[in-house]
């Protein structure tokens, strides 16, 4: 290189004297570090996830009534949002003294189900699922979990949800 060369060279080339044909190698000390950070920050990251879990508080549900319940007749189902604005549940009146509410979204791909109570199921229109009206469990079709069965408590006229009832398979 020529005097001219080295006269033109950017200054940031003075404070990092690093040689243009080292720049593309890594060494095994930077390889090592970063595994070790790497692994340290995943580390980190599940420990939160983990203290997160344990002291998370467990939902609280708020009793609600369920508008309309009574005047359902046998074989009837009515749609309510429980336990927040936009979770629809499904009411469905069995007999004379027998009701009850599942969660609408499909277990397999949140699609609505939809309540055939003359068949005794639930009918998921998107892949042919259906689950058991009585108990929610799926009977055919992809869905392997069954629907989220919402706790009833009949007073007298009045019908609430009071509790959502999470079932492993």
């Amino acid at each position: 290189m020529s005097a001219d060369a080295n006269d033109r060279r950017p200054a940031w080339r003075e404070e990092f004297p690093i040689r243009e044909g080292d720049e593309r190698y890594v060494t095994r000390r930077q390889f090592a570090r970063f595994l070790v950070l790497t692994s340290l920050a995943m580390f980190v990251g599940n420990l939160w996830i983990l203290a997160k879990s344990w002291l998370g508080k467990a939902p609280r549900f708020v009793g609600m009534t369920i508008p309309g319940a009574a005047d359902l007749p046998v074989g009837g189902s009515t749609v309510f949002d429980y336990p927040e604005s936009g979770e629809p549940c499904l009411l469905i009146r069995r007999s004379q003294d027998e009701f009850v509410a599942f969660s609408q979204k499909c277990t397999h791909l949140s699609c609505a189900v939809i309540p055939r109570p003359a068949e005794g199921s639930f009918y998921c229109p998107c892949h042919e699922g259906r689950f058991d009206l009585r108990t929610g469990a799926p009977t055919a079709g992809p869905p392997r979990r069954p629907l989220t069965r919402i706790v009833l408590d009949i007073r007298g006229r009045d019908i609430y949800a009071v509790g959502v009832e999470e079932r492993a398979i």
